[in-house]
């Protein structure tokens, strides 16, 4: 655990979970025509995405993902090219998954992975969209502006913020994290790139009070 932990008050974890669960909208995970994994730095993402095809919930897989300055160290060849063979290594036969490896935001995951479908001869109806778990907010938000006639389920590995701390070794920078999410869930509909979601008082309260307390190395600056 980094040594950051030191710098968190028991106000900010209180905050914190509290945002967390905001994220995650607690959809019932239920078989859907295709599931989309979407990029970022969490190998977890692959991991629940092997697990889930197992069980039988979708027949088809779609990683999706470039590489960012926060992911081209962990993922020198692509988001999305690692996650598939981190998902090949779980057990995923190779002809389960499709690779949309030029996506560099959520929405481009979306509208590329629905593209990339379309060109294999895939019109799905349904659609299980699998994050790390403090996106799964905005990544619903997102798929159903760019694509609003799909239905989508959302999920990500099932893990408390302790856990996911632990899994990230850095507490301020998971925060960092969950602030951030919940500014773009609060500023992309104004720019179009999702859909309007309500943020109830106690967790815009605690967004200010983890802003105002210095957790903002990942917020989008003008």
């Amino acid at each position: 655990m980094s040594n950051s932990r030191d710098d968190v008050t028991e106000q900010n974890r209180r905050d914190a979970r509290t945002i967390w669960d905001y994220h995650q909208i607690g959809h019932d995970v239920s078989p859907c025509d295709v599931a989309i994994g979407l990029g970022s730095h969490d190998l977890g993402v692959a991991a629940y995405a092997a697990e889930l095809y197992h069980a039988g919930l979708f027949p088809l897989l779609v990683f999706s993902g470039a590489t960012s300055p926060t992911t081209a160290k962990r993922f020198p060849r692509g988001e999305a090219v690692h996650y598939r063979e981190h998902a090949i290594e779980l057990g995923v036969p190779d002809s389960a998954i499709l690779v949309e490896p030029q996506a560099s935001n959520t929405g481009q995951n979306i509208a590329l992975s629905r593209a990339l479908l379309a060109e294999h001869g895939h019109a799905p109806r349904s659609v299980l969209l699998i994050s790390k778990p403090y996106m799964q907010r905005r990544a619903f938000a997102t798929c159903r502006k760019v694509w609003p006639e799909i239905e989508v389920v959302c999920a990500s590995e099932p893990l408390k913020l302790d856990d996911y701390v632990q899994s990230i070794g850095d507490e301020k920078l998971v925060i960092d994290m969950l602030v951030g999410d919940l500014q773009r869930v609060i500023e992309y509909p104004k720019q179009g790139f999702a859909i309007e979601q309500d943020v109830p008082a106690e967790v815009r309260a605690a967004y200010d009070r983890l802003l105002a307390a210095g957790f903002d190395s990942r917020i989008l600056r003008q």
